[in-house]
């Protein structure tokens, strides 16, 4: 049971370890692009070229979709970025359980969005979890874990392309020991436990009170959607690619946060603490430029203030 592009590994492994997948539960086809034309999840994609009965509710609780998964008569089920809460039904009908991969180390990150939280609050450690599913969001007792690096300058859908690999390859090894009785489940420990929501538009909007390593965790998080955005002049922009200025400390404190400092060819903006260097920006409804396109075309000034009015 799965959806995003996070989840093909986990089946592509599956497959090539010679597990026998009864079949494939992801997401109806939804519209995309300028023609609004249904397009199937990778997943679905993955499935179809390789032979496998696909099922599509638009709901799993519904009477008829439990029923399905049922007579697939599976002996374990196994998850990765379904995207519907999977009722009690369907998670406790396998002998082995049904058991999910989650891109956190639980108890932290509990939620839909777990390596872009993880970025944004400057971890530099995340990892991957196998864990059995319960009525509770992300609170089964833990099977393994792997432990994986954030990189410093790394975004949120490279660090997710590296831990889809390590959560199939974890997968694997649950299900092995699982056949052999060689886990034994732990109870997570709700006193540590942190929360990743789903990420809203309203989360992208840059807070220049904050910290300039801050911000800069947040537009690697939040790389490509909802992006990190604020206003110049009063048009959206948004910034594509930053740089902590090093050893700027708090410098900024006597300058408004937001307020633009130029020179020819380069662009940083104050924040609450630090300063930060501008790399890569892109105004409303055009591409993507460099600090010195934006500056050749659009002529900031030390005058200007991100986010609000100018001085």
């Amino acid at each position: 049971m799965g959806t995003p592009a996070f989840a093909v590994p986990t089946l592509e492994a599956l497959l090539e370890a010679g597990v026998e997948v009864a079949g494939v539960v992801t997401q109806p086809d939804r519209p995309a692009g300028r023609g609004q034309q249904p397009v199937a999840s990778p997943v679905k994609r993955l499935a179809v070229e390789r032979g496998l009965a696909v099922f599509q509710p638009l709901k799993i609780k519904d009477p008829e979709a439990v029923e399905y998964v049922r007579r697939l008569g599976p002996d374990v089920i196994v998850v990765v970025g379904y995207g519907q809460i999977i009722p009690r039904a369907v998670f406790d009908s396998p002998p082995l359980g049904t058991i999910n991969v989650h891109a956190s180390l639980l108890p932290k990150y509990r939620g839909a969005a777990p390596i872009q939280w993880a970025i944004a609050n400057g971890e530099t450690v995340t990892g991957i979890t196998t864990m059995r599913i319960e009525a509770g969001l992300d609170t089964g007792d833990i099977l393994l874990q792997r432990e994986c690096p954030i990189g410093p300058e790394e975004t949120a859908p490279e660090l997710s392309a590296r831990l889809a690999k390590e959560g199939a390859a974890l997968l694997i090894e649950t299900l092995r020991c699982l056949e052999r009785g060689a886990i034994t489940p732990r109870k997570q420990d709700p006193t540590q436990a942190s929360h990743a929501p789903l990420i809203k538009k309203e989360d992208g909007r840059a807070d220049w009170a904050m910290g300039a390593r801050q911000i800069a965790n947040r537009v690697r998080a939040f790389d490509p959607w909802p992006g990190v955005y604020t206003t110049f002049r009063g048009h959206l922009l948004h910034l594509r690619k930053v740089r902590v200025v090093e050893g700027s400390g708090t410098s900024s404190r006597a300058v408004r946060p937001g307020a633009l400092d130029v020179d020819r060819h380069s662009l940083r903006v104050a924040c609450g603490e630090g300063w930060l260097e501008l790399v890569e920006l892109q105004p409303e409804g055009k591409k993507r430029l460099t600090a010195q396109e934006f500056i050749n075309g659009h002529r900031p000034t030390s005058k200007d203030v991100l986010g609000g009015e100018n001085r």
